[in-house]
């Protein structure tokens, strides 16, 4: 037909086939087990915000990577970038309905319109966990922790969170004088693990002197720790020394649980959002560092101030589901997930068709994945089908197998057959040969 529409998808958006779907259903859900556990609770946001909210203090680069147009109203509207603008935006309508300290965690789709490449779309899936209502170095380690326990519960072992504070970049840019061209050079510096030192520095001179620059680069390469992380960073700082402070503690917070070889002090990490004002973070695969942060996040103290005369401290951190798991894929460390159901029934008489839907019910009450094939056809086509869709079990009967109100069970895989047996064995059988793995 001439006006067929050729089917094709926009750059940066994907479709996903069922086993993809269900290995990112399967990492939410073990994410949501984590959040949960430690009393994060969920919420949910309009994907569409008023543009005026979403770039309040979203900076220039943000900007130009929102989606933004006018609806049918004249309204100058946007899809969200990410789940913290509209959290704060959240959090002043409904501050005095919760209560504070809060912590929440939202997992759902933002939009970027940035260049696509590995492990980076224009449509993505983040993961947040936020605690706002705290100014304490104590809600700060929850975040890191969260980080360091959702990681775990995924079965990754080898990465490693940076961490840093945006006062010490901040102190000693004001005690240069550069104080006002700040957020300009700390987005300069958050490039850093993008484009590389040399092209940082060329582009720090564009708002400061090569001798300055050479300072900043100074700083950006302490990576120490213990004892005398306060002194070199202080005196590099020139400035006071609490944002350090801060930086210590959560570092032995983490050494007393013994997870401190999983972070590191790394004063280049900076955030390219200007919302973060003190802590902040950015998590690496130690075998596969090229592909950026899976997690980052911090404090953002101010935020709220932006929609609410209250203020109210906050701070958080995102999993990037989607470069998470290109990440995982490209390590073979993303387990297989089934999309199949454990148990076909065969269509063997028309006559029957609503017994089967009956038996598959039984099934299904007691928590077996169950499907009924659809049409009659040859039993050798239906076991096939079974094969094709990988499902390991299915169940034949006929007349006179409902006269004696039995079944009987085949292992679809083995060719084991279990002849006129109770729907309480076959429901026994299935669950234990499942449980053991016996049947593939």
């Amino acid at each position: 037909m001439a006006d067929r529409i050729e089917p094709r998808l926009l750059k940066g958006f994907r479709d996903f086939l069922p086993p993809a779907q269900a290995a990112r259903k399967d990492i939410l859900h073990t994410l949501e087990k984590v959040f949960e556990l430690r009393g994060f609770v969920p919420i949910d946001t309009p994907v569409l915000e008023y543009a005026e909210i979403l770039l309040g203090k979203s900076g220039g680069e943000t900007e130009k990577q929102v989606y933004r147009f006018f609806d049918q109203g004249e309204r100058d509207i946007a899809l969200r970038y990410d789940l913290t603008v509209p959290f704060a935006r959240f959090m002043a309508q409904h501050m005095h309905e919760l209560p504070l300290p809060f912590k929440r965690y939202h997992m759902d789709k933002v939009w970027r319109g940035e260049k696509p490449h590995k492990g980076r779309y224009r449509e993505f899936m983040q993961c947040d966990f936020d605690l706002v209502g705290a100014d304490t170095v104590s809600s700060d380690f929850e975040i890191m922790l969260t980080i360091y326990r959702s990681l775990k519960a995924l079965h990754i072992d080898r990465f490693t969170v940076h961490v840093s504070h945006r006062g010490i970049l901040s102190g000693l840019l004001a005690d240069m004088g550069l104080g006002q061209k700040a957020a300009d050079i700390l987005r300069t510096i958050d490039k850093i693990h993008k484009i590389g030192e040399k092209e940082v520095a060329a582009q720090l001179e564009e708002y400061m002197p090569a001798a300055a620059v050479k300072r900043i680069l100074e700083l950006l390469h302490y990576k120490g720790g213990g004892s005398d992380i306060i002194a070199n960073l202080t005196e590099l700082m020139g400035k006071d020394p609490a944002p350090v402070r801060r930086l210590l503690d959560v570092l032995a917070f983490a050494g007393e649980l013994g997870i401190a070889a999983h972070f590191k002090p790394d004063i280049s990490i900076t955030r390219g959002l200007d919302y973060y004002t003190g802590l902040v973070f950015e998590t690496f695969l130690d075998d596969l560092p090229g592909i950026g942060s899976v997690c980052s996040g911090g404090r953002y103290d101010n935020l709220v101030s932006l929609f609410s005369k209250q203020t109210l401290s906050g701070v958080g951190a995102s999993i990037g589901l989607d470069r998470l798991i290109a990440a995982l894929d490209e390590l073979a460390l993303l387990p297989p997930v089934s999309v199949s159901p454990s148990l076909l029934v065969l269509r063997i008489d028309d006559d029957l068709t609503g017994y089967y839907h009956k038996l598959a019910e039984e099934f299904r009450d007691q928590g077996i994945a169950a499907e009924v094939y659809p049409e009659k056809k040859k039993l050798a086509a239906q076991f096939q089908a079974a094969e094709k869709k990988s499902i390991p079990f299915a169940l034949v009967c006929g007349g006179r197998e409902k006269s004696k109100d039995k079944i009987s069970i085949k292992d679809v895989a083995s060719r084991e057959t279990f002849l006129e047996i109770d729907v309480s064995q076959a429901v026994s059988l299935i669950k234990q040969r499942l449980h053991t793995g016996q049947s593939s």
